[in-house]
């Protein structure tokens, strides 16, 4: 997950000022950075944060990349947080324990971290249900990482599962626009022992939550941003995995205006039965609210088109208080759902909501979205369908002319096959823990070339 810059002339794109080449160091004011986000997971509570602007980058990176001696720059600590208590390291102390040989231990928010040494100013960031976040220095690459620590993983068959999960996804994502994993490692040092584990990932500045609330964005700052999303989605769906939780809050961006994809705790693969209540409910598209248990990847492209009309307009396009409302509120712009669509529903019960409801006339999106980008209004038309099976898939929606001046197909790769196999196993507790622990073994970290610029 490393990436490089490289110098280069750059080429003037329109009126805008985006050259080709990516520059090594992007100017933002220490007053307006942000506290990195927490993004592995839902409800995950955020502490001291500020304002974010990013530097639009290159519309594309050059296709051969060298090292570069810059160590990228740095994002300021958060605010408002208390000052870390001291590391134990081995041989370990008087008032706690020896950690393992490397490894150092330290009490953050009132539990116990043993991390490797090579990482060092933990900072708490923010907790949730299923784990806790800190921000931390690797003292090998010289840059700043994120720490999961999960909450007992192995509490129960069903928290062990998640975990291992949730570790194979991470692992099995290699992409620029996709969140991935840079380390896995336990303090503990046996299989019988075996009891926690931490995942290591780039530390990104903010989420596109955050900057939608801050600031409007451009046109050429959307564009960018909804291409990368694309691209994420066309490789993770090339594995055969739906992510389902598509939000602003999932979508963490850097000082470049770089895009990750985040938090695959809902992701499933598409032969998985599906249920109706995932994505937060501003950006569920319709055949999860009316509860279809076979829906397709094309689910996660509503979500990008709900996602893009809020960058343009700066408020969610369907703002409903329930379920329900938001149903009716997608039906005030798509307009009544034809009966071949009805046809298709396999809750009856959702089949006689659509029949009672008033008839409506689908909405012109150029009439919603005034002084949009015609293009961008087009594109919209093609994601926002209500009928997934018309929907355009994200392959075809970076090809799409909104995209003229990015698209590059050798860019837009694919991704291997993901295994999901033990999905739908039932084991033992031991034998989850087995398979997890053989995991963070086997883990090899990705290449990267000998340089301190990494994707955060």
């Amino acid at each position: 997950m490393v990436e490089s810059s490289q110098e280069g002339k750059p080429r003037e794109r329109g009126g805008g000022g985006w050259g080709r080449k990516r520059k090594q160091e992007p100017r933002l004011p220490d007053a307006r950075k942000e506290q990195p986000s927490i993004y592995w997971r839902a409800g995950i509570q955020e502490r001291g944060t500020h304002t974010f602007t990013p530097t639009p980058p290159h519309p594309r990176r050059a296709k051969s990349r060298e090292p570069s001696d810059s160590s990228g720059p740095s994002l300021s600590p958060p605010l408002h947080v208390p000052q870390p208590p001291r590391f134990v390291c081995a041989p370990g102390s008087a008032d706690m324990a020896s950690p393992k040989k490397g490894f150092c231990r330290q009490e953050i928010t009132k539990t116990i971290w043993e991390v490797k040494e090579r990482y060092r100013d933990l900072q708490a960031v923010g907790s949730g249900a299923y784990g806790t976040v800190c921000s931390a220095t690797d003292r090998k690459s010289g840059t700043k990482v994120a720490i999961k620590k999960l909450y007992r993983p192995f509490q129960s068959e069903l928290f062990a599962k998640r975990a291992y999960r949730e570790l194979r996804l991470l692992k099995h994502m290699k992409h620029e626009n996709v969140i991935g994993l840079l380390d896995v490692f336990t303090p503990n040092v046996s299989l019988d022992t075996f009891n926690d584990f931490y995942l290591v990932m780039p530390f990104m500045g903010t989420d596109l939550s955050k900057i939608m609330k801050h600031e409007k964005l451009t046109e050429d700052r959307i564009q960018f941003l909804v291409y990368q999303i694309l691209k994420g989605l066309k490789y993770i769906h090339s594995s055969g995995i739906i992510h389902r939780d598509l939000k602003p809050g999932n979508l963490a961006v850097n000082e470049d205006c770089e895009l990750k994809i985040l938090d695959f705790g809902l992701a499933r693969h598409t032969d998985s039965e599906m249920t109706g209540y995932v994505v937060t409910r501003w950006y569920r598209a319709p055949e999860v609210i009316l509860n279809w248990m076979h829906y397709t990847q094309t689910v996660d492209i509503w979500s990008v088109g709900c996602i893009m009309a809020e960058m343009i307009t700066g408020r969610p396009l369907f703002k409903g208080n329930d379920h329900l409302d938001q149903l009716t509120e997608i039906m005030k712009v798509t307009g009544t759902p034809t009966q071949d669509f009805v046809q298709k529903l396999q809750s009856q019960d959702a089949k006689n909501y659509i029949k009672s409801l008033p008839k409506v006339q689908k909405k012109d999106f150029a009439a919603i979205l005034k002084h949009a980008n015609p293009l961008a209004v087009n594109l919209l038309e093609k994601m926002l369908v209500l009928d997934a099976e018309k929907r355009v898939t994200a392959a075809e929606a970076l090809a799409q002319p909104y995209f003229e001046a990015l698209h590059d197909p050798e860019e837009e790769n694919e991704a291997e096959k993901y295994d999901d196999s033990f999905d739908n196993m039932d084991l033992p507790l031991d034998e989850w823990k087995r398979i997890t622990y053989k995991e963070i073994i086997n883990f090899k970290p990705p290449q990267s070339p000998d340089s301190k610029e990494t994707a955060v």
